[in-house]
């Protein structure tokens, strides 16, 4: 009886709690920025297609709805209808819980992404001061969705692809870091508010263009995009760490693909081009206007390499990474230091 009323009273507490009129704010904005990001993720898949079909000279996606709007719909349809199988060999619990950390690590990071400003503060769900540092915290984890989702299969290929994401990935990862110190350095601050505040007279890609040059190829290797997506190299994994993925839970990891490319373009927003700051004072234009538009044109050069570039060889591509990348990162966030100690 006495472990009941105490299971009881935490129940009353968890409740209390939820329903105070604070947490039920962050509730309905994190349920209206997941409708607008699940949203943005499938009409940017059917842009990517259309943005291919133009470069490649067809039509791209037309059949399904007035100008192939529809199309996202029937493929979340076809995924949702599609058998789901699980290999024999497959370990169950990781084998399905892998795509669901792929994809709660995607849309955690919004959690603290701000978009805009206004006269009541910032347009963010948790404007944090260490914003960068939970960030990087977040999307380091979702290595973990692609290796475990490799090794649960039970399978060479997708262990392969596995291993070979989480190598790239944790490579990749360190240049792109001390890409952002450079930047954190001239703003004086963690926080991405901060950090948009003090580019409201010089965007941080000028004075940090080689890092924002290191941010950009360590951002398509991250996400695993051409040319660096080795992990799902056909012609040798068939297809890589999801080769034993069907249905729903295939979708899961394509989904927080899309997501990851998202999160990538609002990180280089933040941190290179200003955020929501007007370009030459164009303020009549509302920032979120302008934040959405320097994202899109981030989205659109990804979709551009994709069209343009050969994947790269994996020796070629691990070799980049530690012997040109990560020293070059150095070299500028040295430099860096060393002018703001100097000049700053």
């Amino acid at each position: 009886m006495r472990r009941f009323r105490r299971w009881r009273r935490n129940v009353q507490i968890a409740l209390n709690f939820l329903t105070a009129p604070i947490w039920q704010f962050v509730l309905i904005k994190s349920g209206v920025l997941a409708f607008v990001v699940i949203t943005t993720f499938a009409y940017a898949m059917l842009f990517e297609r259309k943005v291919l079909g133009w470069m490649q000279l067809r039509p791209g996606p037309n059949r399904v709805g007035p100008w192939g709007l529809m199309q996202p719909a029937a493929d979340a349809a076809k995924l949702i209808l599609k058998e789901d199988l699980t290999p024999k060999s497959a370990d169950p619990l990781i084998y399905r819980l892998a795509p669901f950390i792929s994809l709660l690590t995607a849309f955690a990071a919004y959690a603290v992404i701000p978009f805009s400003e206004s006269s009541t503060g910032v347009w963010a769900i948790g404007n944090v001061n260490a914003g960068i540092l939970i960030l990087m915290a977040i999307t380091s984890i979702g290595v973990y969705g692609i290796s475990l989702g490799g090794w649960a299969s039970g399978s060479k290929y997708p262990l392969l692809g596995s291993v070979r994401s989480t190598a790239q990935m944790i490579s990749y990862e360190l240049a792109m870091t001390m890409s952002f110190v450079g930047v954190l350095i001239l703003a004086g601050t963690t926080s991405l508010a901060g950090i948009v505040h003090a580019q409201q007279k010089v965007w941080f890609v000028v004075p940090q263009l080689v890092g924002f040059l290191l941010y950009t190829i360590t951002a398509v290797a991250e996400t695993n995009r051409t040319p660096f997506d080795l992990v799902e190299a056909e012609t040798e994994l068939v297809a890589g760490f999801h080769t034993e993925y069907s249905g729903l839970r295939f979708g899961l990891f394509f989904i927080a693909e899309y997501v990851n490319m998202l999160t990538v373009a609002c990180i280089a927003t933040l941190l290179f081009l200003g955020g929501w700051n007007a370009p030459a004072g164009l303020t009549i234009v509302p920032g979120i206007v302008w934040f959405l538009l320097k994202v899109g044109a981030f989205m659109f050069f990804y979709m551009w390499l994709r069209a343009t570039l050969p994947r790269f060889r994996y020796d070629r591509l691990m070799a980049f990474g530690w012997k040109v990348l990560l020293p070059v990162a150095t070299l500028n966030l040295i430099a860096t230091a060393v002018i703001v100690a100097v000049w700053g």
